[in-house]
C-alpha cells in the first residue's frame, strides 16, 4: 500500500491513493496509539518506560565519567 503526505493548510494530510481517504498525521498518530494500547496493554508502557528510564540513566552516568577525563 503506498501513501504519500502533503502539507495542506499547515497540516500534513496522508492519502492513500486506493481508497482516496485523507488522514492527518495527527489523527494517523492517535489511531496507532490507540491500536497499541489495545493490543499490548498497560504492561506493555511499563516496560518499556523502565527500559528508557535505565538507557537514560546509562546515559547520564557515561556522559558524567567522559567528563571527569
Amino acid at each position: 500500500m503506498i501513501f504519500s503526505a502533503q502539507l495542506k493548510g499547515g497540516e500534513f494530510v496522508l492519502s492513500n491513493d486506493r481508497n482516496k481517504g485523507k488522514m492527518t498525521v495527527e489523527e494517523a498518530g492517535r489511531m496507532g496509539g490507540q491500536r497499541t494500547a489495545e493490543t499490548h496493554g498497560p504492561e506493555f508502557y511499563s516496560e518499556i518506560g523502565s527500559k528508557g528510564g535505565q538507557k537514560v540513566r546509562r546515559l547520564i552516568q557515561e556522559g558524567k565519567e567522559h567528563e571527569n577525563e
